[in-house]
């Protein structure tokens, strides 16, 4: 019996994580972002994600041209694969989000996570808690533990 690939859904927290190396954290998600793409593990993501982390960086920044460009290589990664806000998968979203008392944007990872059988990592805890009922979920070091196992 051969044991499933490893495959992830990564909330948009994750991915400003590893981008904003003033936030606690940082290093962790750099470093699975980094495992990640040296493994070759496929990171299957809502396409709203390229919408939280423009509106993040435009926002917070007030770097707009920053703020697209950031989008726009996120969109070419060779290990993202993008998962389009379809209609059942809106709806699938929703119910999450009512079953499970999530906010909008987390309800679509969620849903994403679910649809694809993938492990969500995130830092928001509630997201984490609540939907672990309906799926995997993990914080970025546990997933980092799953990919690099700590040396004894």
């Amino acid at each position: 019996m051969t044991t499933p690939p490893i495959r992830f859904t990564l909330d948009a927290s994750v991915v400003m994580n590893a981008f904003n190396p003033a936030e606690a954290g940082h290093a962790i998600s750099l470093q699975l972002q980094t495992a990640i793409q040296s493994q070759a593990i496929e990171v299957i993501v809502p396409t709203l994600l390229l919408t939280e982390v423009a509106a993040t960086i435009g926002r917070v920044l007030g770097d707009a041209p920053g703020a697209r460009d950031f989008a726009m290589h996120l969109s070419r990664l060779p290990y993202l694969r993008f998962a389009s806000l379809t209609r059942p998968l809106a709806l699938e979203a929703a119910n999450l989000a009512a079953d499970y008392r999530l906010r909008g944007a987390d309800a679509v990872y969620v849903a994403v996570a679910r649809q694809f059988g993938t492990t969500l990592v995130t830092l928001d805890d509630q997201q984490r808690t609540r939907a672990a009922a309906s799926i995997s979920t993990c914080t970025p070091a546990e997933a980092l533990e799953e990919l690099v196992p700590p040396t004894p």
